[in-house]
């Protein structure tokens, strides 16, 4: 694996793991079971690993998605995580097969605004550039509109790094792109799908493509022993 420039904007931000899939119904008992008692665990246990959380998809998007935050992109060339990359369990193994359309991101956490962690969640897929500054300073300003508005949480800017966003076994990589995602926070449904018209028409993005996202549960390191 590789390390990231460590004197970027992006390499000092937070970093952030993006994985969504869908499951067939048959495997859903066990994909969730490893989920919730060995892979999240797992993972954030990783030095360098921030927090964990798991959510639902109510409308949109792949049923599944895992976020995992860490201290930096470096965390991601680091040899605990190239040790859990590399040492899948069989029980990881298993269920990494039964992911069907997977994606898998590695991002760098930009244009932060607000605290905390909502109930639930947008994702906003974004136009890809090739001045991704000016996107960040774009987001940091939808982010203080989003700020105004009732139950929001949080929102940030998730610009993939190409070349830690190593595919996943049943990812396709046939007309893959990685693009740049918003993610806003916020306390009840209703305010994510305000969320998501706004951030939309903030970022020229299409709302019908937005997410939208329930928290199953999250776990911090510190809650680690």
């Amino acid at each position: 694996m590789n390390t990231p420039d460590l004197s970027s904007p992006a390499a000092i931000a937070n970093g952030m793991l993006f994985v969504a899939s869908d499951v067939e119904p048959a495997d859903e008992a066990d994909f969730n079971r490893w989920y919730d008692r060995e892979h999240v665990q797992e993972r954030v246990r990783i030095p360098g690993f921030l927090s964990g959380a798991r959510y639902v998809s109510l409308e949109g998007g792949r049923k599944y998605l895992g976020l995992y935050r860490t201290e930096s992109l470096a965390v991601f060339g680091s040899p605990g995580y190239r040790a859990a990359f590399e040492k899948q369990t069989p029980w990881s193994i298993a269920n990494l097969d039964r992911m069907r359309q997977p994606i898998r991101r590695v991002c760098a956490v930009r244009a932060v605004t607000g605290l905390g962690s909502g109930s639930h969640a947008v994702v906003l897929p974004l136009a890809v550039t090739g001045d991704v500054e000016a996107l960040v300073a774009r987001a940091a300003a939808a982010g203080r509109q989003l700020a105004e508005q009732a139950g929001f949480v949080q929102s940030y800017l998730l610009a993939p790094d190409t070349t830690l966003s190593t595919p996943l076994p049943r990812e396709s990589t046939e007309g893959r792109v990685l693009q740049p995602m918003l993610v806003v926070e916020t306390s009840s449904a209703d305010a994510a799908r305000a969320a998501r018209t706004l951030a939309a028409a903030a970022l020229d993005a299409d709302p019908a493509t937005g997410w939208l996202l329930a928290l199953g549960w999250k776990l911090g390191a510190a809650e680690l022993n």
